[in-house]
């Protein structure tokens, strides 16, 4: 923290809890208090079981969450091959051409995500891409919207990478091909595990666009938790949240522990 003063650094902690707890950790801090309660009197949720979870982690829950799970891995791999191929194919690009390809990929994400989901849906249902219906329209909304994210990512980190490295390789005479593979991605490991998460993350928490394609055998969880609560059961919808939070965080820590040890290769 740049502060030097023992009263500058107790003011600017004080900022960050009080900025902190109201604004981000009482809220999820709430939703999991409503996961364990049994009914609701005054500002907060009383009583305690866990039999909410009973539902969260079964029959549709649990499969919203394997559906989850696998619409963010597929839109995250599909997101880092695309974006980071396209952000490679831009570094090789004058000024005026990257600029096109970052107004190109950060569309879906200057515009709402139900304009988005509207735009997949029109797209995808007429031959011959008729995929509405079909899981793969929502993965393919995922991709979209989660893509602009890892093409940044990349790209910021190829404007950071050293081009001695790359030009240490070619003099030796290393192929293009062999200093993309064995050179450049490796350097940008840690930069595309980020991305990874990242698109992960979005993708787990993504409602919107989804709720306009998803088919009634392919549900995402957060659809799963809308649905839940709309219906009133709303301490079975934060206990389904939590699970939500917790497979994210999970998956998200697992890349992190893989960034880690790329970051020392």
């Amino acid at each position: 923290m740049l502060v030097h003063s023992k009263s500058g650094r107790w003011a600017a902690w004080a900022l960050f809890f009080v900025l902190f707890l109201p604004l981000f950790a009482l809220p999820l801090l709430v939703v999991l208090a409503a996961s364990f309660a049994t009914n609701w009197s005054g500002a907060l949720p009383s009583g305690f079981t866990g039999g909410h979870y009973d539902a969260a982690t079964r029959g549709e829950s649990l499969a919203a969450l394997t559906t989850s799970l696998v619409t963010a891995v597929t839109a995250s791999v599909l997101a880092l091959v695309v974006g980071g191929w396209a952000a490679l194919a831009a570094a090789a690009l004058r000024k005026r051409g990257r600029r096109v390809m970052d107004a190109l990929f950060m569309l879906p994400v200057a515009v709402p995500s139900v304009v988005v989901g509207l735009a997949v849906l029109v797209a995808f249902s007429q031959p011959p891409m008729l995929l509405n219906g079909t899981r793969w329209i929502v993965i393919i909304a995922h991709t979209i919207l989660v893509t602009a994210f890892a093409y940044q990512s990349v790209s910021a980190a190829l404007q950071r990478l050293d081009p001695a490295y790359e030009q240490a390789a070619a003099s030796l005479g290393a192929r293009p091909a062999y200093v993309l593979w064995k050179v450049k991605l490796p350097l940008l490991l840690p930069s595309l595990n980020a991305a990874a998460g990242l698109c992960f993350a979005l993708s787990m928490g993504e409602l919107s666009a989804t709720m306009m394609l998803y088919p009634p055998d392919w549900m995402p969880l957060p659809v799963q938790i809308y649905a839940t609560t709309d219906r009133g059961s709303l301490f079975t919808g934060s206990a389904i949240a939590v699970v939500l939070m917790a497979a994210t965080l999970f998956v998200l820590l697992a890349f992190s522990r893989i960034r880690t040890k790329a970051s020392y290769r």
